[in-house]
Formats: C-alpha cells, structure tokens, sequence
C-alpha cells in the first residue's frame, strides 16, 4: 500500500493498518 511499514504504529495514532485504511477509503468516498 502506499504507508510506509516501518512508521505503522505511529502514522495512524495506534489504528492498525487496515483500520486507518477502512477509515481512509471511508472518507474518500464520503467526498
């Protein structure tokens, strides 16, 4: 995908990878 593995835990203010990317998509589509 397009996060960087290394930085995962601190990105995405302790969401797991696919959370932040549910929620991600979810905002994209709200817009």
């Amino acid at each position: 995908m397009f996060y960087n593995p290394k930085r995962r835990h601190s990105f995405s203010n302790g969401l797991s990878p696919v959370e932040y990317e549910k929620r991600y998509f979810q905002r994209l589509l709200s817009v």
